[in-house]
């Protein structure tokens, strides 16, 4: 499996990019995993900041196989499309109110 990458846009970067990075590091924890995931430089534009997260294949992997059930439940047709929803309801979960989130490669 090749690492997912997405695009997420916040409107408040250091705390966004702090949120998902705690939730990202618990997440990664309970897979008995670290250093799973990356994130890219950010670029600003009209009041937004964009920047990219990388996951590493043995993190996703572990996450769709230990969290199946919550992901097959998140809407979505393909199964692309669940996983990348269910990543923006954790990280909505954890506190960031304002992110998009775009897988851009699997």
């Amino acid at each position: 499996m090749i690492q997912a990458i997405f695009e997420i846009s916040s409107t408040d970067y250091l705390e966004d990019k702090r949120l998902i990075n705690n939730a990202l590091s618990d997440l990664a924890a309970k897979c008995g995993l670290q250093n799973e995931f990356e994130f890219g430089e950010p670029t600003s534009k009209f009041g937004w900041t964009f920047f990219k997260l990388w996951l590493k294949p043995s993190f996703h992997e572990q996450i769709e196989q230990r969290l199946a059930d919550m992901i097959k439940k998140t809407k979505g047709s393909k199964s692309d499309e669940k996983f990348t929803n269910f990543l923006s309801d954790l990280f909505q979960s954890k506190g960031c109110s304002k992110i998009k989130i775009k897988l851009i490669e699997v």
